[in-house]
């Protein structure tokens, strides 16, 4: 679990490391190229510098999971990753509407 003054020094200092499980590299593979690459790029344009919700953003925190839980909205998709320490752990990348399902298969 990340401490506040981790992350609060880590998006200061821009440094999150931005790893993919393997089931989220599956994924992102079987993607279409154009949506691929839009996906990998708003995850190093978002993860690896604020991967914190703040103000109107495509980040949000998922409730009633401990852990915390975050996801990052991408077009029709969306990655759902978890803070550990320094780095940005991506657990899965699913299409918009089977994001429920996954949020149920999840909890």
């Amino acid at each position: 679990m990340i401490s506040s003054k981790d992350w609060k020094a880590a998006v200061e200092e821009g440094r999150f490391n931005v790893i993919f499980s393997v089931s989220a590299q599956r994924e992102i593979e079987k993607l279409e190229i154009e949506d691929a690459l839009q996906l990998t790029k708003d995850i190093k344009n978002y993860l690896e510098t604020a991967p914190l919700p703040f103000g109107k953003t495509r980040i949000k925190r998922l409730t009633g999971f401990d852990p915390p839980l975050y996801r990052l909205r991408s077009g029709d998709f969306r990655a759902y990753y978890r803070i550990v320490s320094q780095d940005v752990v991506i657990l899965a990348i699913t299409h918009k509407k089977d994001s429920e399902k996954y949020l149920r298969k999840f909890k």
